[in-house]
Formats: C-alpha cells, structure tokens, sequence
C-alpha cells in the first residue's frame, strides 16, 4: 500500500517474492493496493518502484494498481448481493463495532441484515452514485455473526468515502476495503502463489470465502511466512512516520531509519541486502533477527567491494624530528590482496594520527604509540615518541618522535594510520549508529518508544582525509582503515566540502559494549555460524534438510564441488545446484568473474545461464560469462539491464557491454532533458534541497524510455543534469 516508504522487512519481502518467481521459472507482478486514498501519495508511489528497481528486481510490464479494478470489483459486489451473499448495513461504525461481539460472545445481526437482494441493489447503486454522506452505510458480506473468526462476522466490503484518489479523480466515492479487493486483484492477474505474512493468516478464510463465491477468472492461494523483526529497529510505518513527522530524523531516507531509502543513502548494498535475507531465510514461526547478522551481511559484501584509504576523526600532531625529507608513498588500495591499484599518499615531518592512539599511561597490552615506545606507521617507518607537548589545558598537543630502525626493534609492533598534516582535507564524518539503544523498543506497552531512541544514533565530527578524497564522486565506498567502512553522502558531498556517513563498524561494537568479552574478535565466521545455525532450526522446522546434508548423501564427489563453491563464498542453495554437474561447476570456476566476484558469478550462472542452456550447453564461453558478470557487478547494473546484456549475449555467444544500456548515451540524455525540462518546478524543488525528488525524476525516465534505460544510468545522467554539470 503507498502509505509509506519501504524498510527493511519489506525488502526480505520482495527478495522472497521475486526470487520465488525467479526460481520457479514464473513472474512477479508489481501492484499497488490503492484502496484508501485518504493515505496515499504520489512520492510514496515513486520511492516504491524506485526500492524494488533498486534491489535488483525488475517487473516488465506487469505494474498494476487496485484502481486498475474498481469496476470488475463493484460488479463482484454485485453479485454478491444478486446471490443473498451480501447487504447493505445502515449501522454506523460503533454499532457495527458493538453488534459484533468479542472473543467470548457471538455477535448479533444487523437490523439491517435481512433487506431484500432488490432494495440492497438499489441501496448499492445509490451509494455509488454519491446519495448518501461518508458512513451512511456500508456493504457488508453476510456470511455467520456466530463465527469463531471474528474476520468472518459480516466483514465490510465497501464504505462510502469522498477522497480524491490520485489514479481515479473524483469518479468513486465508495471504495472497496482491502479483504476484499486483495483476493480480487490475485484472481483477475491469475496469481498462484500470493504471499503475505502471518499476521494475515486468519484473513485467508475470508480470502478464500470472496473468490469461492464470485465468478473470478482464476482461483489464487495465500500462503503465510513470518514477517522479519530486527533487534533494535521499530517496523510499524505508522512510527516510522511519527519520527519523520516529529523531526526525529532528518526524512525517510534518514541513514538511520530501517527504510530502503535510509539504507541506500547510508550507504548499504542492495547485494547486502539480498545476501541478508538470503541468510536468515523463511520461517513459519516469528522470531527476532539479531541485527548483527545484518550488519554482518554489509561488511562481508564492502570488504570486497570498498578500497582502503586513511581518515583522522580526532586529530594530535606527531612530528617527526630527524629530518624527513618530504615524499610520496605509492600506497595500495588493497594491501591484503592481489589487486595493483594504488594512490598517492604524501609523507611529510608534520603527521596527524587519532588521539586514541597514543596513551602517555598505556594499560597492559598496550601495542599503539606511548612515550618511549615504538609504532609503525601504516605503509611507512616505524617511529618512536621521544617527547610529549601539551596545550595550555593539560591536553596532549603533539607527540615528536624519531625513526628508528627495524633491526633495532625488539618483537613486533602495532601499526597506527596518519595523514601528512599540510595535504589532509577538512571533512564532515557522520557516524551513525542504530537509532535506538534498547533490543525492543516498542514490545512494552507502558513504555514510549520514543524513551528508547538513542542519543548518539549520529555524531558529527570534523575529520581529516587523504587528499584524494575530495574528488571522490557522490555514492562511493571506502574503508577508512581501523575505524569502519564509509560512503560518500549521495546528496550533500561535494568536492570543496566532502561529507562521509559511516555505513558500518569494522566490528561489533555493540556486543562489545554489552559485556560480551569475545566482541571485539566477533568476525565474519562468528557470525556466519549464527547464521547457518537460525536458517538450519527453519530447516528443521520445516522438515527440510541443509544444502550441505544433501551434498553430503549424493557422494563425496559431489560433496567436494560443493565444498569449494561455498568455500570461496557462492550461498549454500546456489552452490548445491551448480554442484550437480562436474560440468556445471567447471564452467562457474573457470569464469575469469569468479575469483573476484564468486557469488555474483554462481547466482549469474544459476540465474541466467542455466535457462538459456536449452540442450545443457551454455550459448557462449567461460571468458564471455565473465566479462558479463564482471561488468554487471562493477558497474551496478540494475536487473533489466542485466537481462538485455545477457540476452544479446546468448543471441551473439560474446558479451557486448553496449546492449546493457537499452539507449545510447545520447537518447538517454535526451530523454533527461525533455524531463527535467517538462518538470521544471520540481527541478528547481530538488536544486533548493528536496533530495527525496530524485526518485520521482528517476520513474518519469523509466516511463518515458518505456523501461529501456537502465536505473542506475538513469540517476547518474539525472544526478549531472539536476545539478547543472
């Protein structure tokens, strides 16, 4: 319903929708359940489409809307009523409340109940024709005021209200209610599988009771999964408002807030998103997610993807008081890995490092910089603190120190980052944080929620960074080394002012904090335990055996190629398909994508290659498919750009990395300018600082290329042209 932006249960929600119908060779609809126009709105229509595209999950043509139905609907109503199955109730909406009786006591029917199918006909199409004020009546099914389901007591149908409706106008007045219309809408779109959570199981009787008794074209099912709950997060949309509506937070697309705005602005992956739902699975029991295994989800992915660089978020100066001679250092982006990309990075006598690392007191197992004692400046000399100056205030100031020759240090030594103090770049650095500090903060009914937000969900500091950073464009990953992984603010960055919000920690302060001794040391494998181990108890539960059990009974063979997949990170599903075939598993690890991109190249091959495999041999070769992939991941391809690649790619047997696009640069720009230019006032609403715009100007693109053009292509030209670059 567009009541609200996205969050990050929805997101588990659309992975599992569209990877069901992925998985299963079907189709997933978009549809907007556009029944209540009094809450409804065009910006949450936009930033709705503008999530799903943004996930990876593209619905073709199949976007459809409620209102798309109100006519079949309003004749499904009447035939409920030509049937005896319906009527016109004249009770307002405290009575029908009271005649419904509770838990313990069976409801009474409405005086209304027994009108004839002639004068409830009449009575519907004079609602419909605007006769009566909003709550004269309403139309109710009749089906069994005794009923144990309290749903199944004459449940309304329709209501009369006047609203403009932002597709229909002002054409209704009535409109259908949501029990009624949901089922309606899956039976008119030949819905199979229509998913919902389980706080919807006991509307599934009335789900079945609507399309039983009208002539719908086809007979849809509802099955029901556990919504996600996350420690430390609030899901209601009606709170999620209440924090935007009270300046709480900045807007939806708050870093802090749990909406797919907030996370994408924060600096989150899609592909970490889907990695965590893909990790915590479906259950048919409701149970609360440790937010860590999110977090888990976004460091596993930004390790790979996020170049390391040096920031000073609390800056002393360290001089270096023999004689260095100024010069600069080729350091590498990636120092753990065999990747050559590196940067420039100025070594002068005037050094800045955090204050945090040095300690004229060090406790026991001290290895940072203290006086007398020795460090190493990360890709640099190793340096030892000779003096100590301090500021008028009694605070460290400056720390002077001279080098020192390895083979003159005894055992090892830490190793602290710096910056050359006169190239370091002025820098806003927001460290977010979880925004509220207790694990539930909206499960105790005397307590506020709002008592639970915490005070440092966001500080603030003026930071240095490398030189370098400044040019960094809008939306680009770092790993500021020891202190986290960062994201160049996509609205407010700019070269003459960079501004970095902290993604994630590099570990889990917060088990930290709370006691846990071995916190500090919690890291990837911890945590993908944890992991395997709540997806194999919903396994159990649902009587279904882990990937691994399975490769395990098929032979050791099998169980070997399924071993080095997951081993080099492709998820436990993917990896027990692919390893079916010795062939199968070659042609994924002989893809030159695999050594970098392991798990893009497995779901690549799962996803795409093995149905266009018709006779069981791929349409192109290993070095083909790896480009794909490789380009795919690299340039954040959104999935109906993915889908044209591939497909040209199956038609040709090589990769063309121009048929992504859909529209050559050209079109595409043409395209922007008409829109911009056609929405010009709310161009100059984005330029005057409404950021959220950027999701609308994204939709009228895709609608005017007729979903051609690819997304990320999209915000990129809309991004430069808004700007006026």
């Amino acid at each position: 319903e567009p009541n609200g932006y996205l969050h990050i249960g929805h997101a588990k929600s659309i992975c599992l929708n569209f990877g069901l119908a992925e998985q299963y060779g079907g189709r997933c609809h978009l549809r907007f359940d556009d029944t209540n126009p009094a809450k409804e709105d065009e910006e949450y229509v936009r930033s709705i489409q503008d999530d799903v595209h943004w996930l990876g999950f593209d619905w073709g043509d199949h976007l459809y809307w409620a209102s798309d139905y109100f006519a079949a609907m309003y004749r499904f109503a009447e035939e409920l009523v030509e049937k005896g199955l319906a009527y016109v109730d004249s009770l307002n909406e405290e009575e029908v409340r009271e005649y419904r009786g509770d838990f313990n006591t069976p409801g009474r029917p409405s005086p209304h109940r027994d009108r004839s199918v002639e004068e409830n006909l009449d009575l519907l199409h004079r609602m419909k024709a605007g006769e009566f004020p909003d709550g004269a009546h309403t139309l109710r099914a009749k089906i069994d005021m005794a009923h144990p389901n309290m749903l199944m007591r004459d449940p309304l149908l329709y209501r009369i209200k006047r609203a403009t409706h932002h597709n229909t106008g002002d054409e209704w007045c009535i409109y259908p209610m949501y029990d009624f219309a949901h089922c309606l809408e899956d039976a008119v779109e030949h819905i199979s599988h229509s998913i919902c959570t389980l706080e919807f199981e006991n509307n599934r009787e009335l789900y079945d009771w609507v399309v039983d008794n009208v002539s719908v074209p086809a007979r849809p099912h509802q099955y029901e999964f556990a919504r996600l709950s996350l420690d430390y997060t609030v899901m209601s949309k009606r709170k999620l408002l209440q924090l935007v509506e009270e300046g709480r937070v900045s807007g939806w697309d708050d870093p802090r807030m749990p909406t797919i705005a907030g996370l994408r602005r924060r600096g989150v992956t899609p592909e970490a998103i889907r990695r965590f739902a893909e990790m915590i699975g479906v259950a048919k029991n409701n149970y609360v997610v440790d937010i860590g295994k999110l977090e888990f989800a976004i460091r596993d992915d930004l390790n790979a993807r996020a170049p390391r660089v040096f920031a000073v978020l609390d800056p002393i100066r360290l001089e270096i008081t023999d004689g260095l001679e100024p010069e600069t250092l080729d350091a590498p982006y990636w120092p753990d890995e065999a990747r050559d990309e590196t940067r420039p990075l100025p070594l002068s006598a005037t050094l800045l490092i955090e204050r945090d690392d040095f300690s004229e007191e060090p406790p026991a197992g001290w290895r940072r910089l203290a006086p007398g004692r020795a460090v190493r400046l990360r890709h640099g000399p190793i340096v030892r603190c000779d003096e100590v100056a301090h500021s008028a205030g009694g605070n460290t100031e400056c720390v002077r120190c001279s080098r020192i020759d390895e083979s003159a240090v005894e055992g090892s030594v830490g190793t602290i980052h710096w910056l050359s103090a006169a190239e370091a770049v002025d820098a806003e650095v927001r460290l977010y944080d979880r925004l509220f500090d207790h694990p539930s903060p909206d499960d105790d009914p005397n307590v506020d929620f709002h008592e639970h937000l915490n005070p440092r969900s966001l500080v603030t500091v003026r930071a240095k960074v490398e030189p370098g950073l400044s040019a960094a464009a809008g939306g680009t990953h770092f790993q500021f080394e020891r202190l986290g992984y960062f994201f160049t603010d996509p609205v407010d960055h700019a070269a003459a002012a960079p501004v970095f919000n902290r993604v994630v920690t590099l570990k889990d302060s917060w088990s930290r904090a709370a006691g846990d001794a071995a916190g500090d040391d919690l890291d990837a494998r911890r945590a993908e335990k944890e992991a395997e181990k709540d997806a194999q108890a919903a396994r159990s539960a649902a009587g279904l055996k882990a990937p691994e059990d399975i490769a395990r009974e098929r032979g050791a063979d099998h169980h070997a190629r399924f071993a080095s997949l997951t081993g080099a990170g492709v998820p436990p599903k993917i990896a027990l398909g692919i390893s079916n075939t010795p062939e199968a598993t070659a042609f994924v690890q002989a893809a030159p994508s695999y050594a970098r991109h392991a798990e893009s190249t497995a779901k690549a091959y799962a996803n795409y290659t093995v149905k266009a495999s018709g006779d069981g041999n791929p349409p192109y070769d290993t070095a083909a498919f790896g480009a794909f992939v490789s380009y795919a991941v690299d340039n954040d391809l959104g999935g109906s750009a993915i889908k044209r690649a591939h497909d040209a790619m199956v038609a040709s047997g090589r990769f063309d990395p121009d048929a992504a696009s859909g529209l050559d640069d050209d079109a595409l720009a043409e395209t922007v300018n008409t829109v911009v230019e056609t929405h010009s006032a709310e161009a100059e609403r984005f330029r005057a600082g409404e950021a959220k715009l950027l999701g609308f100007f994204v939709g009228q693109v895709m609608r005017a290329t007729g979903g051609k053009a690819d997304g990320n292509a999209v915000r990129k030209a809309l991004q430069a042209r808004l700007s006026g670059s």
